[in-house]
Parts: C-alpha cells; sequence; structure tokens
C-alpha cells in the first residue's frame, strides 16, 4: 500500500504541460500594390521677404497695409533723414561754388593767366563735390523702405515713432500667386523625380479627394547629410489656393501597380539585424527571416522570406514559441484586419 501511494504522489509532483497558444492566421496571398510613395511637403510663397530697414534712426512715415495687395514699389517707410538732406543741400551749394570757381579758371588758363596745377585743383574739386552728393543721396535713398515685388504684406511689426535699426522687422511680404511647395523624399527615391515632371499634392487633410497637381521645377543636388533626404520644390497649378506655410501631403508615382505579399505591419517581428515573421509549419511556429519593401498604412509588402500559400501568424504572436506548437483558432483575410 505505502509503495503504491508514495509513486502515486511522485506522479502528482510533475508539472503539467500548459496548452499550445491561441492563434489567428491568413494566408499569404499576391495583392495589388500601388507604386505610389506618400511625401509629406511645405507650401511655399513665390516670393518672400522680411522688410529691414537699411538705415538706422527713428520712423517718420508708415504704410503697412496688413494683408493687403500692393504693388512693386510702394513706400512702406521713412526713416528720418534730415541730417542727410541738409548735408546734401550743404553739398550741392559747396558744388555751385566749385564749378563757378572752375568756370573763371578756365578763360584764364588759355592766356596762361593761371597756373594748370591751380586749374586742376579746381576741377577735383568740382568732381569730389559730385562723388559726395551722390554718396548722400545714395544714404537718404536707404532711408525709403519699398516693396520690392507685387505681393501681400503682413503684419506690422513696429509703430509709428519707433526707433529701429537693420536688424528689425517692419512687415513681411509674400507672393502667394504662383505657390511653391517644398517636399522631401528618401535619396532611394531620387531616381523617380525629374525637373518638368507631375506629382500630385491634397491641401487639405480634411478633403484627400482634392488633389491638385503640381509640377517638379528643381531638384537639390545634395542630399542632407542627416537624413539622407533629398528636397524637391514645385510650383502649384490652376492658380491653387493655400496658405505658405500649410501642410501638404505628396503622392509621387513609381511606375505601374504590381502583385506582392502583403502582411499587417504589426505582426513583424523586428530585432537588431533584420525582420522576422512567425510562420505556421505542420502545427508548430517557426520563425522566418523577411524582407520587407513598401509600407502602406496598416499593411508591408513582403519581398523575400515567404511564398503565396504559406500561413502566417498574425494575433498571438507573443506567446508563439520557435519550433513549439500552436492552436490555429481563426483564418482571416488581410482586409479584414484594416476594416
Amino acid at each position: 500500500m505505502c509503495l503504491l501511494s508514495c509513486h502515486s504522489k511522485q506522479e502528482n509532483k510533475e508539472p503539467r504541460q500548459s496548452p499550445p497558444p491561441v492563434v489567428d492566421v491568413i494566408i499569404a496571398q499576391p495583392q495589388t500594390v500601388s507604386n505610389i510613395i506618400e511625401a509629406n511637403g511645405t507650401v511655399v510663397a513665390n516670393e518672400f521677404v522680411e522688410l529691414h530697414p537699411e538705415a538706422t534712426g527713428r520712423i517718420t512715415y508708415l504704410n503697412v497695409p496688413e494683408g493687403k495687395y500692393i504693388t512693386k514699389g510702394t513706400v512702406i517707410a521713412r526713416i528720418n533723414d534730415a541730417d542727410l538732406v541738409a548735408n546734401l543741400n550743404k553739398s550741392k551749394a559747396a558744388l555751385k561754388l566749385a564749378q563757378d570757381y572752375v568756370n573763371r579758371l578756365k578763360p584764364l588758363l588759355s592766356v596762361q593767366g593761371v597756373n594748370q596745377a591751380d586749374y586742376d585743383v579746381a576741377v577735383n574739386t568740382v568732381i569730389s563735390t559730385e562723388a559726395d552728393i551722390q554718396y548722400t543721396q545714395a544714404l537718404i535713398d536707404k532711408t525709403v523702405i519699398r516693396a520690392p515685388f507685387d505681393g501681400v504684406v503682413g503684419l506690422r511689426q513696429v509703430s509709428l515713432g519707433a526707433y529701429v535699426s537693420n536688424s528689425d522687422v517692419i512687415a513681411t511680404m509674400q507672393q502667394v500667386n504662383n505657390l511653391k511647395m517644398d517636399f522631401t523624399v528618401p535619396e532611394e527615391y531620387g531616381k523617380y523625380v525629374s525637373t518638368g515632371s507631375t506629382v500630385q499634392v491634397t491641401l487639405d487633410a480634411a478633403n484627400d479627394t482634392l488633389k491638385h497637381n503640381a509640377t517638379i521645377i528643381a531638384v537639390e543636388p545634395q542630399a542632407n547629410t542627416v537624413t539622407r533626404n533629398l528636397k524637391i520644390r514645385t510650383i502649384l497649378q490652376d492658380k491653387t489656393k493655400a496658405n505658405p506655410g500649410a501642410f501638404a501631403k505628396v503622392y509621387l508615382a513609381q511606375g505601374g501597380s504590381k502583385q506582392s505579399i502583403l502582411v499587417p505591419t504589426n505582426c513583424i517581428i523586428p530585432s537588431d539585424i533584420n525582420k522576422q515573421l512567425l510562420l505556421v509549419k505542420n502545427g508548430n511556429a517557426q520563425f522566418t527571416d523577411v524582407t520587407t519593401g513598401v509600407r502602406l498604412q496598416n499593411n508591408v509588402e513582403i519581398t523575400k522570406g515567404i511564398a503565396v500559400g504559406d500561413t502566417v501568424i498574425v494575433t498571438g504572436v507573443l506567446f508563439a514559441k520557435d519550433k513549439r506548437p500552436v492552436r490555429v483558432r481563426r483564418t482571416l483575410s488581410i482586409d479584414s484586419l484594416t476594416d
């Protein structure tokens, strides 16, 4: 009796095997993948400038029609130029006196009534005074801030009577017709962008169906040394209306559609050196290395590692172990996982 009871207790001490984890799977099937690269872009004004005064002084005139369209050459502001004007008038008076002196010496020179050196000094005084007038006039011109092109004026940053220097911004000005748009793509996609080609753009996040055409006008020849991205500039067609600085989504076509195997993104197991999927082989889970391609919103293309007909685990991935049994609960379709 003791032997039987002892043997029974030893059997009860053996660990019970846990049931195999329950998983859901999909069967790898070729799906139509559109070769469209999505990139983020920013709307850019055709022309943009910050209006800085070239001269230092007090603002005596200010005309900043905020948010209004003005034409090239419109006076935006004037800096106090009283001292420069006074200096200009002084130079003009000196010039008249110097010219009169030259006019008196010139007849005397022909009859040797004056030394040639004295006459040359008088002429040089006229030339020097004319140069002073030109210099002072250039300084006066710098006290006037004009619109450099036709465009819309931004918000006023200073007030009348303020003392400003060339580091102060009076206002901004932008040309909002013929808007441009900048976007970046990884360097590997550089072969799909070329000057003159067309991309599609959405400007309103709430209305993704409204797409505009944009023409590529330039590609930055140097890739960003940090992100390794290329910067592309386009011009929006059809007089598209948008605010400079607005977000844009760019759709860049690589070519026609293709057939590829897609799996849900969340079933990819990343590691330091590769990416893996869990397959079901003969009732057991099995890790396999894969290579990914185009990444969509919820799915990712598998270019290498699995074949059509393979059973891919999509739920219960964290509980399944390599070469251990699993119990398949459902076979799903990839469309049902993205709904």
